[in-house]
């Protein structure tokens, strides 16, 4: 918090140095926040008191959160973007921007990976950011679905206590709602799972 009130000021110092020298300049510059670490994601609603926005930091929140090493083979089929704190944080930090009227951004492999996106944003996202390989896929799902879908979806998850449980809950609702998308997964044992897992600028409506 110190140190964005202490950029703020900067950025006031620079516009009053710009405006006794006479040089024109866009006032209504928005200031942002990214939430990257669990810490930040605490205090969210003290932040949302000082920004514009907020864009979570999903790649980084995750590793962080779980404290995993996404890039480390040997524990990296630990990195779990559909672990229930990291869906419970997102809503939590959703609700602290959204209850201060700010919009809240998604970035990294999550935003852009469409077996996410219902979950994304039926916990509110507004924008996802993703790579230009992503959008097609991504805009498919959104338009093929609508947000109380999207919500229905996000809500059911949310009373799973299990990342194995969510992520077979998500594959197999996405796979009923968009068959030619994604594939129905086999059926298996609840505790076992792959050490990889797939990859998963759309505004929420």
């Amino acid at each position: 918090i110190e140190e964005l009130k202490r950029t703020k000021e900067i950025i006031e110092e620079i516009q009053a140095e710009l405006t006794h020298a006479g040089i024109p300049f866009d006032p209504d510059v928005e200031i942002g926040t990214m939430i990257e670490v669990p810490s930040a994601a605490v205090i969210a609603d003290l932040l949302a008191e000082e920004v514009d926005f907020f864009s979570i930091g999903t790649n980084d929140l995750i590793q962080y959160a779980l404290a995993i090493d996404r890039i480390n083979e040997h524990v990296s089929y630990l990195y779990e973007p559909l672990h229930p704190a990291i869906l419970r944080m997102l809503r939590m930090i959703v609700e602290a921007a959204h209850s201060h009227g700010i919009p809240v951004s998604v970035c990294g492999e999550m935003a852009g990976e469409e077996l996410y996106t219902l979950v994304l944003l039926g916990l509110g996202v507004d924008q996802l950011s993703m790579t230009p390989l992503s959008i097609p896929r991504v805009k498919q799902i959104i338009r093929e679905s609508t947000i109380e879908a999207a919500r229905g979806v996000a809500e059911a998850c949310m009373t799973l206590s299990t990342a194995a449980e969510i992520e077979r809950f998500v594959a197999d609702e996405m796979a009923t709602l968009f068959p030619e998308h994604f594939m129905r997964p086999p059926e298996r044992p609840l505790p076992t799972r792959s050490s990889t897992s797939e990859n998963l600028v759309v505004e929420n409506p």
